[in-house]
């Protein structure tokens, strides 16, 4: 599986965690610039989780209408790691089912 995860900074407890739970390949976009705004999800994304703790409201609007598009799943959480991880593992059970 590959998560396109959008904003933080440090982000390492969270690419180990998502490691964890079966995640293969995780891209990690910081959204410090404007240009991440504009950016285009990876073709081969199988979810996209926004940290909505550092990002801008357009820049959440854009990539949540940009995964509708591509029918990406999103997930919105708060930077924690027990966030990320109670809403990821919410994500997967919703995909088993």
């Amino acid at each position: 599986m590959s998560v396109l995860l959008i904003g933080g900074d440090k982000v390492s407890n969270i690419t180990s965690l998502l490691k964890s739970l079966g995640v293969t390949k995780t891209t990690h976009w910081d959204s410090r610039k404007n240009s991440t705004s504009h950016k285009s999800i990876p073709m081969d994304t199988d979810a996209v989780i926004m940290l909505t703790d550092f990002l801008k409201h357009n820049t959440m609007s854009y990539f949540k209408k940009s995964a509708k598009k591509q029918n990406i799943p999103l997930i919105c959480s708060r930077r924690g790691v027990a966030s990320v991880s109670m809403d990821f593992n919410k994500f997967l059970e919703g995909r088993s089912v």
